[in-house]
């Protein structure tokens, strides 16, 4: 225990005593991390957070996106707010490990309408990465464009790290033809989270229990089968170099990474309603 402030003989506290009273009150110019003082972002767009403020973000976006799910904003957030510290870091050093990869993050390229040539790319040959690419865009209705800038993570590197992945997002849906509606998007979430092992992902794969009784049993059948089988055979998807491999066929590309085209999802569903629409024409005749 400290001992009794002691004077000295001008009356002022002694050495030992200005060390307590420091400990006591720390310094004016001492400041608690609060909303109104932040720490200097680590990169344009950064917000730190402190832990309680983290979990907070994960809890209430998780929660709302899982409600919603076509709320992409809160998808975003519940996925930055989730993968550090420990998930993000991973990926980023998987990266590492790859020569591609280590590329991709000593270049940074980014994936958006001004830096692919999507003219070009659907120009190409048929079978080719690039021209897969933006017919799936077309028929989906979908922009490079709409993946929203990483803000909750600390490190700049792995921020960058989490931005290739949702720009590299609608390349993984061309390269197994799933469209984005949500039992789409449910299987390819699902290879996501076999693949990378990000907590977004695994949450997106829960969803699943909220899809008609139609798609949870294609789900679970055909599609839940698939993703585990190729997520976890397969290489890293996010080591691919996209930008390198617009003008590679795109089933060589599959060869390579080790990745098996699933059934036709619109397909099958077009059966099934087919078939129920003849169940039903034949129940009204009966």
């Amino acid at each position: 225990m400290a001992g009794p402030l002691k004077r000295s003989a001008t009356g002022l506290l002694s050495a030992p005593s200005r060390t307590t009273s420091q400990a006591l009150f720390p310094p004016s110019t001492y400041r608690c991390f609060s909303v109104l003082n932040r720490p200097p972002p680590n990169y344009e767009g950064h917000i730190p957070l402190t832990r309680t403020e983290r979990l907070g973000l994960a809890l209430g976006s998780g929660l709302l996106s899982f409600l919603d799910p076509r709320r992409g904003d809160l998808i975003a957030a519940f996925g930055e707010a989730t993968a550090q510290p420990y998930f993000i870091s991973h990926l980023r050093n998987r990266m590492l490990l790859h020569p591609t990869g280590r590329r991709i993050l000593r270049d940074r390229p980014r994936l958006t309408s001004s830096s692919l040539d999507i003219p070009h790319l659907r120009s190409l040959p048929p079978n080719t990465v690039g021209h897969v690419y933006t017919e799936w865009l077309d028929r989906e209705g979908v922009s490079p464009d709409t993946r929203a800038p990483v803000r909750y993570i600390d490190d700049e590197e792995c921020a960058y790290v989490m931005q290739r992945y949702r720009e590299c997002h609608d390349f993984y849906h061309a390269l197994v033809g799933l469209p984005v509606f949500r039992e789409g998007e449910v299987a390819l979430k699902a290879f996501e989270f076999a693949n990378t092992g990000l907590p977004m992902t695994g949450m997106a794969v829960f969803s699943a229990v909220t899809l008609k009784k139609g798609e949870w049993r294609r789900f679970w059948d055909v599609y839940g089968p698939w993703a585990v089988r190729n997520g976890v055979g397969c290489g890293d998807v996010i080591n691919v170099y996209w930008e390198e491999e617009l003008e590679t066929d795109v089933e060589v590309l599959r060869g390579r990474l080790g990745i098996e085209k699933p059934p036709d999802l619109r397909d099958l569903r077009r059966a099934a309603r087919e078939k129920r629409r003849m169940e039903a024409a034949k129940g009204k005749a009966g």
